[in-house]
């Protein structure tokens, strides 16, 4: 079967698991709610725990039912859709190792945040959206700045880039651009997956180039520097900071909504209230729904700021058929459709398509070879 028409299969396949994923989630909410489950358990654990461990309570009967009701739609799309297209070689214990550690980490830093909302909610009934946003963009900026440090090593094994040549390109790169890097490092993509990337990693001081090794195997190095430079192109735009802006700003949208409407939907189902345990599904589906509903803009979004990091890569390494050719060769290794229906890409690509960008890139490169043989 030709590459193109097995990624049109596997996208496919893709979206019909995102959608069984989003029915089931919410005929498992909608189940709790309609059911009277989540009056019950809510009663129960506001009757036999502290105010806010009631809540984290909830949380894990909840979460964790979800948890291993979808488990067999993630073990298909995280291993045996993978496998199937031959773009996985992660082993079944490694897939649910990594599983168990997500898990985890979510539980850890998931929980307490939850409490702390929950707090929010019985000492701020009104404006409870206001520091709760405030504390989410934070959040979001300390999560930034240790997720390289703190979470990624849980996953992947960094270690500092062996080839001399490519680190001078790509710091000599960096440092065009203006960006201050504590070094190249490789990661072991290879474990888990055939996939092929590169980029940046972390924000200020924790900053670093990251090149996965399964790209150092059949990528020139000027297409590494060119992928390399379409990531530097948003840290010249100040994209991380952009996103994270938009990001707050869309939060602080759905907390307010949130604030305004969850209350009411409360009382219709005869619920007790936002700081009431039993309160969590409702949150969960408003979260879920909210998402749903700014996916089309913000992704929209994002394509835009990916257009613009395309044409500051060609600027800042110079290459337009390198950073063409190695598109097309990640798009072959990473099985992504090259020129998806219309309608695909406005609802789910947060990038331009593939086929889009590479004939851009190419454009570019004859648009200059044409100049030159006007000079000439």
């Amino acid at each position: 079967m030709d590459r193109q028409q097995e990624a049109k299969r596997y996208a496919r396949l893709r979206r019909r698991l995102w959608l069984a994923e989003t029915g089931l989630f919410l005929a498992y909410a909608l189940l709790w709610l309609g059911s009277g489950l989540a009056r019950w358990v809510g009663e129960a654990l506001a009757q036999s725990l502290p105010f806010t461990l009631d809540a984290m309570g909830m949380a894990v009967l909840f979460g964790g039912g979800w948890a291993l009701l979808s488990l067999p739609l993630d073990f298909y799309g995280g291993f045996l859709l993978p496998h199937r297209f031959g773009l996985s070689t992660q082993t079944r214990t490694g897939w649910l190792s990594d599983r168990l550690k997500g898990w985890g980490i979510g539980t850890l830093i998931g929980l307490p945040l939850l409490g702390g909302l929950y707090w929010a909610f019985r000492h701020w009934p009104q404006t409870w959206w206001m520091p709760v946003g405030l504390f989410w963009i934070l959040f979001s900026v300390l999560i930034a700045q240790l997720a390289p440090v703190l979470l990624v090593p849980l996953f992947y094994r960094f270690r500092p880039l062996e080839d001399p040549e490519l680190i001078a390109r790509l710091t000599r790169l960096a440092a065009q651009a203006g960006v201050q890097v504590r070094g190249v490092f490789t990661i072991d993509m290879s474990r888990r997956t055939r996939a092929a990337n590169a980029g940046l990693m972390g924000l200020g001081p924790t900053r670093r180039i990251v090149v996965g090794d399964t790209l150092l195997q059949g990528y020139a190095p000027e297409e590494i520097e060119a992928i390399l430079a379409h990531e530097l192109a948003h840290h010249l735009h100040r994209d991380i900071p952009l996103a994270l802006v938009v990001g707050s700003l869309l939060n602080l949208i759905g907390f307010f909504l949130g604030a305004q409407i969850l209350p009411r939907i409360l009382q219709g189902l005869g619920l007790p209230g936002l700081d009431h345990p039993s309160s969590l599904p409702v949150l969960a589906v408003g979260a879920f729904l909210f998402s749903l509903g700014t996916m089309i803009p913000a992704n929209a979004w994002s394509r835009w700021r990916e257009w613009k990091a395309d044409q500051e890569a060609i600027r800042l390494c110079g290459q337009p058929l390198a950073l063409a050719s190695a598109l097309r060769k990640l798009g072959e290794q990473n099985l992504a459709e090259l020129d998806p229906e219309p309608w695909v890409e406005w609802i789910f690509y947060t990038h331009p398509a593939l086929g889009k960008r590479i004939r851009f890139a190419e454009a570019v490169a004859q648009r200059s070879a044409s100049m030159q043989d006007m000079l000439n």
